[in-house]
């Protein structure tokens, strides 16, 4: 059964020569209300519709994302036989000029969530893409630098799978916690600055 919980996509754009206009696709993987990763995401946004680009901002709270059942049906649908909202995400990304994902680190790894996308968007495996640049930001506890290498490595396994695309920046702020830890720590003008250098 759908949740009866509802979230709202957003989506910013400025005017400018549309030739210079990249479309860019931003997932914010938490379900936390107040997140970090979610904050460092607006901050890249705020970038990226800075430096003219069209942007888009697709939240997984409130999101049906059901798991993958290896059926491979998908194969020769271009879709996904399950009904929930992954069908929806996959058009978008697939016709983004880049891409942004955004997660708080657990365990030293990607959010299940994100994962659980990924694993869903299967169906864009024998379909033509448009998206070249991918993006990670992630946030967490612990501050050490290895801290988001597993995320990393992961989202990377998906990019190998798109051989015209690559891992075009990522940004980690660690020490965070508690929702809206992040407020006033200067990565959010990294993500800003890096956002902003999408044109």
């Amino acid at each position: 059964m759908r949740s009866s919980q509802k979230s709202y996509d957003i989506k910013l754009t400025v005017l400018f020569d549309d030739k210079d206009m990249k479309r860019i696709i931003v997932i914010s993987t938490s379900l936390r209300h107040g997140s970090n990763s979610d904050i460092l995401a607006d901050k890249f946004i705020e970038g990226a519709v800075a430096a003219g680009n069209d942007v888009e901002k697709i939240s997984l709270a409130g999101k049906e994302i059901r798991f993958c059942k290896g059926c491979l049906a998908c194969q020769k649908l271009g879709r996904c036989v399950i009904d929930d909202d992954v069908n929806g995400i996959m058009e978008k990304v697939l016709n983004a000029d880049a891409v942004v994902w955004a997660t708080p680190i657990y365990y030293y790894e990607m959010s299940g969530q994100m994962k659980t996308l990924i694993d869903r968007m299967n169906a864009m495996y024998p379909q033509d893409y448009r998206f070249r640049d991918v993006y990670i930001l992630t946030t967490a506890a612990e501050d050490e630098p290895f801290v988001p290498e597993r995320a990393e490595a992961g989202l990377t396994g998906w990019i190998d799978c798109y051989p015209e695309s690559r891992l075009a920046g990522k940004l980690f702020c660690g020490g965070v916690e508690a929702p809206k830890d992040i407020l006033g720590n200067p990565k959010l003008q990294e993500s800003f600055e890096l956002g902003r250098g999408i044109a």
